[in-house]
């Protein structure tokens, strides 16, 4: 059975560990899912005891989370850099310096916010590390372009899957209004070719292979341990 209670505290150690290297005047990039939401809670506790920064959200989830926690927000149209972001992956090959993020459909403003970043800190748990990456592609398409992204996709060896939307019939539908097809490819031995090839379709908004931006991996343990390595 899976524990998901040590699952939990690992991410938590892992986005309270990234969240204490946010320095006063910073702007804050703030990612999307579960383990960058500790980040995002952690910082709200340290603007409640006198941290001045901003953040810039990169989703719906996101900006909400830290309007809750009372972290200031500038607009992502305002933004042409980033002192810190951090993010979460789905997986992470550290050899490669490469990741697969989207598993929340918030890829395409993730990747604007994560490369525009001086320090990208990337945060996950253990069972997120895996070198050659092996996870599905999320792939954002515009939505009158999905049939020819479909077969672009095929031609490169993937096997492409519409999202389906949870508790509403239809697909997902990101906060760019475009579609979300899951590719997967197998193991990605290159994934910087992949990621150009993909980039290369027209049709595509923005891919979830994000190689070479990380600066920093932290990796939570079940005990609270928090394991840190330069990209």
């Amino acid at each position: 059975m899976k524990n998901t209670e040590g699952t939990e505290a690992a991410k938590r150690a892992a986005g309270e560990a990234a969240a204490a290297e946010v320095t006063d005047g910073d702007l804050v990039g703030l990612g999307t899912g579960s383990t960058a939401a500790h980040a995002i809670r952690r910082l709200g506790e340290r603007v409640a005891d006198g941290l001045a920064v901003e953040g810039v959200a990169t989703s719906y989830q996101s900006r909400a989370l830290a309007r809750e926690v009372g972290v200031p927000l500038v607009p992502l149209a305002d933004v042409g850099r980033v002192d810190v972001a951090i993010d979460g992956a789905d997986q992470v090959a550290t050899g490669a310096n490469a990741l697969v993020k989207g598993g929340g459909a918030a890829h395409a403003r993730e990747k604007v916010v994560d490369s525009a970043a001086d320090r990208f800190l990337v945060v996950a748990d253990g069972a997120k590390l895996a070198d050659p990456l092996a996870h599905p592609v999320p792939v954002e398409v515009l939505p009158d372009a999905l049939a020819r992204v479909e077969r672009a996709v095929e031609a490169a060896g993937g096997a492409p899957s519409l999202r389906d939307a949870e508790r509403k019939d239809g697909p997902v539908v990101t906060d760019n209004g475009n579609l979300v097809l899951d590719c997967d490819f197998g193991t990605i031995d290159d994934p910087a070719a992949l990621s150009a090839e993909l980039s290369g379709v027209p049709g595509v908004v923005e891919h979830g292979l994000f190689v070479g931006l990380a600066d920093e991996l932290f990796v939570g343990g079940a005990d609270g341990d928090v394991t840190r390595d330069r990209l």
